[in-house]
């Protein structure tokens, strides 16, 4: 499983910004993680079983994960970003019990 992600880049706060995580195949059970400097990397939205989806209370709202399954690619579309979703954001994908994850798209909102 290979995942590519890309979009991050400087926002001020209240901008938008969206990610991208390309895999190299069809999966079913894809997230956004993130990591700030100093803090445990948290989830911030997944695809559950089912197709449903769960957001991190943080980013609720504002923030929204969707997918194009031609294009094996899964989105998350921030907005209302504030200077505390300054993070590394990582693409994860689970297959057959097994984690893997993308390299990491930095998001840094400043004024």
């Amino acid at each position: 499983v290979q995942l590519q992600a890309s979009g991050g880049g400087l926002v001020q706060p209240g901008g938008s910004l969206r990610l991208s995580c390309a895999a190299s195949f069809s999966i079913n059970d894809m997230a956004w993680y993130r990591q700030a400097p100093g803090k445990q990397r948290e989830l911030v939205a997944a695809f559950t079983s089912g197709g449903n989806t769960n957001y991190a209370d943080s980013v609720k709202g504002r923030f929204a994960i969707s997918r194009d399954n031609a294009k094996n690619t899964v989105y998350l579309q921030m907005s209302s970003l504030k200077p505390e979703d300054t993070a590394l954001y990582y693409c994860n994908a689970t297959y057959y019990g097994f984690a893997y994850w993308g390299q990491g798209t930095q998001v840094t909102v400043s004024s």
